[in-house]
């Protein structure tokens, strides 16, 4: 069974820093691209950060550059998300993802997706 459990979600406020976390299991983490996306109340969802399997290549949505981070640890099956300098305009369920390869900046979600948690940013 695959599945993907995010944590590290919260309140913090505005110009404050959270760091997602992602558990992996029932397919081989190492095979696939893995990161998060997005989606906020009445949004389309977003492609945020994404790391690739062959080089550990990422790639990032421009709204996000400069302030987020995305990192795996594939001897735990563990992608993380590192946000700095947090925005309202931040808040959304954060979904962790895997896809065969980095699709576009920030988009690797094809092929699984986690159930969310919910980053909310105070201004």
């Amino acid at each position: 069974e695959v599945q993907l459990v995010e944590s590290g979600g919260g309140l913090v406020q505005a110009g404050g820093s959270l760091r997602l976390s992602c558990v992996v299991s029932g397919f081989t983490f190492d095979d696939y691209a893995v990161g998060w996306f997005r989606q906020a109340p009445g949004k389309e969802r977003e492609g945020v950060s994404c790391i690739s399997a062959s080089d550990d290549s990422t790639s990032n949505a421009d709204s996000v550059k400069g302030r987020f981070t995305v990192s795996r640890d594939n001897a735990k099956n563990t992608v993380y998300l590192q946000m700095n300098s947090l925005k309202p305009e931040d808040t959304a369920v954060y979904y962790c993802a895997a896809d065969r390869v980095v699709v576009a900046d920030g988009v690797c979600w094809r092929y699984y997706r986690g159930q969310g948690t919910q980053v909310t940013v105070s201004s």
